[in-house]
């Protein structure tokens, strides 16, 4: 908590993991004060002595809330869900819950980490955007057909759920490494009907205090 008592997010405009959170901080009402951490700066700010204080993993993002410090996306998800249940963000029915947090791994530990920031500098030069296009497009093709089973408004029948924290800031890196999208209706549909929800715009990367002005809505 800084010392006006809101809790405090440290996160990077286009980190996909910190847009989950910033999306489940919107939906349930949570004001908030961010601290960005530039993932390209200074070779990586993450890496700094004082942020690696506040996440050993040097990733974003964090959250200082409640008198904790709390890192990965679905860990203060959950947290978020467990201590301010309204909105929920998890299904009452507990088959639909179990396909919630399933769709919610199925793209936090499948695709993300395969195509994030470290992975893509190991790989390297010129075979980073095939190496990204690759994971990415293996994922949506099992997700697309998951969401057939699951989905009707949203990846989850008609409420947001976790699911569709993970979805649309994964849509978003795809669209980023230009994966075409044409093979995956059901993903762009539920992907187009979120971002037209208020809590999926205020979050958006080009709306961050962190947010280049060339990369501003």
């Amino acid at each position: 908590m800084d010392s006006s008592g809101k809790p405090v997010l440290y996160s990077y405009f286009r980190s996909s993991c910190s847009w989950r959170v910033r999306i489940a901080l919107a939906l349930k009402g949570i004001a908030y004060d961010q601290e960005p951490v530039n993932l390209l700066k200074d070779g990586g700010q993450q890496f700094s002595t004082e942020f690696q204080a506040v996440n050993p993993m040097q990733q974003v993002p964090a959250l200082k809330i409640d008198g904790i410090l709390l890192s990965q996306s679905l860990a203060i998800i959950q947290y978020l869900e467990e201590t301010r249940p309204n909105p929920s963000l998890l299904p009452q029915d507990l088959k639909k819950r179990a396909q919630a947090r399933m769709i919610s791994d199925h793209i936090v530990s499948g695709i993300q980490p395969l195509q994030n920031l470290s992975m893509l500098k190991r790989v390297g030069g010129e075979k980073k955007l095939e190496w990204a296009q690759h994971y990415i497009t293996c994922g949506f093709q099992a997700l697309e057909r998951i969401l057939q089973h699951t989905a009707g408004h949203y990846c989850i029948g008609d409420e947001v759920s976790m699911a569709d924290l993970c979805l649309v800031p994964q849509v978003y890196n795809a669209e980023r490494f230009k994966v075409d999208l044409t093979p995956y209706p059901t993903v762009t549909r539920i992907n187009k009907a979120l971002l037209e929800l208020e809590a999926f715009q205020v979050s958006h990367p080009c709306r961050q205090p962190d947010t280049p002005a060339e990369l501003r809505a």
